[in-house]
C-alpha cells in the first residue's frame, strides 16, 4: 500500500508575480515549501518544523528539482499535490505537481534527510516514520 497523496491550495496574490505578469519562479518553490511542511505535520504530528530544537530527530530539506510547464496567473486556484516517492535509510523523496484545473504547471521533487540536532549529522529514519512513508 502507498502512503496517500497530499493535497495542498494556494491562491495566486499580486505580489507572488514577476515581472511578465506570471507566477515568479521562486514562488513555484515556496508553495511547494508550504504544501510538503503541511505534509510532513500530517505524517509526524509530533514533529514541528518550526522548532526543530524541540526534537532529537528532524528533517533537513537537501534536494529540489522544479520542471516548469506552464505559466500560472493571478487569482488562479493552485493545487499542489505531494506524494511520497523513494524512502531510503535515512532519507526519502517528495514528489509533487502544480495544477491549475487541468493545467500541469509545474512538477518535480525534493529530498529529506533524517537530521539529528543534537549530534548535527544525518540519522536513519525512526521505523515508525518508515512504516507511514512507505504506506505499512
Amino acid at each position: 500500500m502507498a502512503a496517500p497523496s497530499y493535497v495542498h491550495r494556494e491562491r495566486v496574490r499580486f505580489g507572488d508575480l514577476d515581472a511578465m505578469r506570471h507566477l515568479n519562479n521562486v514562488v513555484f518553490l515556496r508553495y511547494f515549501e508550504t504544501a510538503r511542511i503541511s505534509m510532513i505535520r500530517d505524517l509526524m504530528p509530533a514533529h514541528d518544523p518550526a522548532h526543530p530544537e524541540r526534537d532529537t530527530f528532524g528533517l533537513i530539506f537537501a534536494e529540489c528539482q522544479i520542471h516548469y510547464r506552464a505559466p500560472v496567473f493571478f487569482d488562479e486556484d493552485v493545487a499542489i499535490t505531494c506524494t511520497i516517492g523513494e524512502v531510503r535509510r535515512s532519507a526519502f523523496r517528495v514528489d509533487f505537481a502544480m495544477d491549475v484545473g487541468e493545467r500541469r504547471c509545474a512538477d518535480g521533487c525534493g529530498w529529506l534527510v533524517g537530521y539529528d540536532y543534537e549530534q548535527q549529522r544525518s540519522m536513519p529514519l525512526p521505523d515508525a516514520l518508515r512504516a507511514r512513508l512507505e504506506g505499512s
